[in-house]
């Protein structure tokens, strides 16, 4: 950081991450009057059911996947946090089991408060991870704003038969997490204190390109993308898509070394309190409230939830038929 920055640069915004996301409840509500959203003909994907992106359908083998993410600093890091951002706007192609193609910058900087000089590590950040990804990063948008922000708004492409969505699950199939969980009370902790957590940038800047591909190689039709709305949030919405109930083995979640301390500590982000009141009326559970929270936690660039077993990563529940009158997520 320049030394005319007065502040580290998580201070410089009110939330960070994905745990600064609209609440799920009132999202909805808003998007229920939105026209337009029911997918239909040639939009394969539309807002029907809260998937990860847009999907349209260009001819018999081939859709186009359209997204766009952006957040507040995770991290004080200007290139970690580039990375971060850029990583976990590509992940709503990975999630839905496409390639992405083409990225464009999403930049809003207060010119301010923060020498716009320092803009060019955070663009370096989100460059080197779409190089990564073989993705085109080409121009974009940018706005004087109060709070720096950054993401991309990104295509790509898939097979219009092999997609990966929130409503082709079917109960009986077992669920898996590619990433550990705990990423929003740590960033809060970093947010809070300065104490940097590596492990948590390796998982926040690592693709879920291997994980897509290999659920698409096998055959899943069904996954979503954990992120703001944490593995209780996006699997409720999986659930309500499908029309399916889920069961959750708690003791198979994994968590990064440090999230539980921190968790102990009080470093819960709000948005990880208000997925849980979200998703609690939904909800039986047999594990201590601490241990929801945890499972609600906001993630930023988390793993993919996939309906379906991949090697090498966990199995944490599965999907069950669910009864009308019964929860649609059990917590064991």
């Amino acid at each position: 950081m320049s030394e005319t920055v007065s502040r580290r640069l998580t201070q410089y915004a009110a939330g960070g991450g994905c745990a600064c996301k609209v609440p799920p409840d009132e999202l909805e509500r808003v998007l229920s009057g939105v026209p337009g959203g029911r997918a239909e003909a040639d939009l394969l994907v539309g807002l029907e059911h809260g998937d990860d992106a847009a999907v349209v359908r260009i001819d018999g083998d081939r859709c186009v996947i359209a997204t766009a993410d952006f957040f507040t600093p995770v991290v004080d890091d200007l290139y970690d946090w580039g990375r971060i951002a850029a990583a976990n706007a590509l992940s709503d192609v990975y999630a839905m089991g496409g390639e992405p193609l083409l990225a464009v910058n999403l930049l809003a900087w207060p010119r301010e408060l923060l020498p716009f000089d320092l803009a060019a590590e955070v663009l370096r950040g989100g460059a080197d991870v779409c190089a990564a990804a073989c993705c085109h990063l080409a121009g974009g948008h940018s706005i004087d704003d109060r709070e720096p922000k950054y993401g991309l708004a990104v295509t790509g492409f898939a097979d219009p038969d092999h997609l990966l969505r929130n409503d082709a699950g079917a109960a009986g199939t077992p669920l898996t997490l590619t990433k550990p969980l705990g990423l929003g009370v740590l960033n809060n902790r970093h947010k809070a204190t300065g104490e940097a957590f590596p492990d948590a940038v390796d998982v926040m800047t690592t693709l879920n390109r291997e994980a897509s591909r290999a659920a698409v190689a096998a055959g899943v039709t069904c996954a979503t993308d954990v992120t703001g709305f944490g593995l209780l949030g996006h699997l409720l919405k999986l659930c309500r898509a499908s029309e399916v109930g889920a069961v959750v083995d708690a003791a198979a979640v994994p968590y990064l070394e440090a999230a539980r301390p921190s968790l102990a500590d009080g470093y819960v982000p709000g948005g990880s309190r208000r997925n849980l009141d979200w998703v609690r009326p939904s909800l039986a559970s047999h594990v201590p409230d601490d241990e929801l929270l945890l499972l609600a936690d906001a993630q930023t660039s988390g793993g993919l939830l996939v309906a379906g077993e991949l090697p090498g990563h966990p199995v944490v529940g599965h999907l069950v038929h669910r009864a009308a009158d019964g929860p649609v997520i059990t917590v064991r």
